[in-house]
């Protein structure tokens, strides 16, 4: 039985399996390495983040992203954004260097069994570890409007769900939401010729500004410090604190992980979406239909009626939602024992274990708990060095041999993570 199996093979998978080597831990990863980064983002898209707020996390600090670029004749410099390319070649240099071997194989099912977890691979093969981080990333929790479910993928799919984007050109495509990714798909389209408009319900879009140089006047340091999250104290707060981030009152973390850092445009892609793309503001889709196989949209605005548009396909870039319902991978009887928060956001203790002991979460699921940094590569560093000293300490605890690795019982979600994991431990 081994210490720790890691499910997902993403920054946040390879930065924790790295860290549990590190410390000694047998431990084991499934997942396609950096599966999102070269299955789902489009040939062409460049990353948010600086390059120097884009390192996955190894223990001695030897394998950033600077360090591949130096080896790889490429760039990573401040101020100027990296492809995706090169990010998820990245990653790949990582897993050789840092990471066991990674066991490409998807999983299929996480269940208990005495002493710990069982998880079954796509292959229907059984492998058991006392304890288990998931790092699914993103994709289990693609959030598409309402209004557009009755329609079929041939009409309809989210931003995520696209790694060529050629398909549409020459089409009508429209693309909804407001924030980096509507814009930058959208400019991705219009660059190859295809018709695209843009819907967002906000009144104006909203930019990121050019950052400032790295090298500057103290003074203006002190006034708005560089982060992993761009400048300003309270970006620095999430970026570089995340564990102080936990302690705000739960009602605050679940508001600012859910507001801030909002729809926004990178500052390079501004010139390429106003000078190309058709964008209407103030409207949000209420019914979606097909009308001679093409997608009728009807939007409101101000709360009045709008306009109606037809399109060959809609991309939905409207987001993520990190439900626990939607860790559809976990067993029935584990997954219902999660502790949630009013958003049924899974909490995490202060080393980001579940309220399921020895069930670690990492990632965009753990965001309600630890800030907005979790959204982003940047939050995987902090991740890593918690959450392994949290399965050590998991791993020196008496285990629950019983077959159902009994959860706290009575309600646990009107307990704080660390409330459940004391009253389970005795």
């Amino acid at each position: 039985m081994h210490d720790l199996l890691v499910v997902g093979a993403g920054p946040y998978g390879l930065s924790i399996a790295s860290h549990a080597a590190g410390a000694g831990l047998d431990v084991r990863v499934f997942g396609r390495p950096m599966a999102s980064w070269r299955d789902h983002m489009p040939r062409g898209m460049l990353l948010k983040s600086e390059p120097w707020a884009s390192n996955l996390s190894d223990p001695r600090h030897r394998y950033g992203l600077a360090a591949y670029c130096d080896r790889h004749g490429a760039r990573a410099r401040h101020g100027e954004p990296v492809s995706v390319e090169t990010f998820a070649s990245y990653g790949l240099w990582f897993a050789q260097h840092a990471v066991p071997d990674v066991d490409e194989r998807m999983v299929a099912s996480v269940g208990a069994c005495p002493g710990g977890f069982e998880v079954v691979t796509e292959d229907g093969r059984a492998v058991r570890a006392r304890t288990v981080a998931l790092a699914v990333g993103v994709l289990p929790f693609v959030e598409i409007p309402p209004a557009l479910h009755g329609l079929g993928t041939e009409h309809v799919s989210h931003s995520s769900h696209h790694r060529d984007l050629t398909r549409f050109r020459d089409r009508d495509v429209t693309v909804i939401g407001g924030g980096q990714a509507a814009l930058e798909t959208a400019a991705l389209l219009a660059e190859q010729g295809t018709r695209v408009r843009v819907l967002a319900r906000s009144r104006r879009l909203n930019w990121n500004s050019v950052p400032p140089a790295w090298q500057r006047p103290w003074w203006e340091s002190a006034r708005a410090p560089h982060s992993g999250l761009g400048c300003g104290w309270r970006n620095w707060f999430y970026a570089e604190v995340p564990g102080g981030f936990r302690r705000l009152p739960e009602a605050t973390r679940a508001r600012v992980s859910a507001s801030a850092l909002g729809p926004a445009g990178a500052w390079w892609v501004r010139d390429r979406v106003e000078s190309r793309v058709d964008v209407r503001l103030d409207h949000e889709v209420v019914e979606a239909s097909l009308a001679a196989g093409r997608v009728r949209l009807a939007t409101v605005g101000n709360a009045s009626g709008g306009p109606d548009f037809e399109t060959d396909h809609v991309i939905a870039a409207t987001g993520f939602r990190a439900t626990s319902a939607r860790l559809g991978l976990l067993a029935p009887d584990v997954r219902g024992a999660l502790a949630v928060n009013a958003a049924q956001e899974p909490r995490a203790s202060a080393e980001f274990e579940s309220s399921y002991p020895g069930l670690f979460l990492a990632g965009l699921v753990t965001a309600s708990s630890f800030g907005p940094a979790m959204r982003f590569v940047h939050g995987a560093s902090f991740t890593a060095r918690r959450l392994v000293r949290g399965v050590r300490r998991s791993l020196r605890r008496e285990p629950l041999d019983t077959p159902g690795r009994q959860a706290p019982r009575g309600n646990p979600g009107s307990r704080e993570p660390d409330q459940v994991m004391r009253s389970a431990n005795g």
